[in-house]
């Protein structure tokens, strides 16, 4: 069961991913060079990407008979914790921003709600709660902040931000820190409630 897991979730990931990329290509407005840039500077896709990379890791793991303990099991959650803000902000602020159509709602849908699912019920079945601690989500806090400085640089340069709460434009920089601040702390909550649950699902095998 859990290599078959494993497997759907590699699929879908790679799928989705591919398929957005070609469909950003086929409808862009921008020359190629700025659209690859834009593919990547949305936080959907570097998150989905983490876990793409995260569950192909995995797979050949398995492939290979390899023992897989989870030895980094921190990396599983801090992971989690990414593309669950991922798909909560996006049901909560963006879903309704837009009404994707045909494959883009699918490929929207796999990316936001499914694999963000997909991988809290994984890590709800095998996450190993021995290796979290407190102190990690310090640590898990270091990517979504590199990826604040670099839209908010790159936004600067090029007047492109790729989510409407971030856009300096449109905004003004203090209300976008004011927003960054409440996404950060969004980060924190959301890990400290998974590594609440691990805890607490860890007493009671004990």
């Amino acid at each position: 069961m859990k290599r078959s897991f494993i497997l759907i979730i590699f699929l879908a990931g790679w799928f989705a991913l591919v398929a957005q990329f070609i469909l950003m290509m086929q409808n862009r407005v921008e020359p190629v060079s700025e659209t690859v840039v834009r593919y990547f500077s949305f936080f959907t896709i570097l998150s989905n990407l983490i876990v793409a990379i995260y569950f192909t890791r995995l797979l050949f793991r398995q492939n290979n008979h390899t023992t897989f303990t989870h030895k980094r099991n921190e990396n599983l959650t801090a992971i989690t914790v990414y593309i669950l803000v991922v798909g909560l902000v996006y049901q909560v602020v963006l879903r309704s921003l837009w009404h994707p159509q045909g494959l883009q709602m699918w490929v929207d849908e796999l990316l936001h709600t499914l694999i963000p699912v997909a991988v809290l019920i994984f890590w709800f079945l095998y996450q190993n709660a021995d290796l979290l601690k407190w102190k990690s989500i310090f640590s898990w806090l270091s990517y979504p902040l590199v990826y604040l400085v670099f839209i908010l640089i790159r936004g600067r340069v090029s007047g492109y931000y790729p989510y409407p709460f971030v856009d300096v434009n449109q905004l003004g920089i203090q209300k976008v820190m004011i927003n960054s601040v409440f996404l950060l702390l969004f980060f924190v909550f959301i890990s400290a409630i998974l590594i609440g649950l691990g805890k607490l699902m860890l007493s009671k095998k004990q």
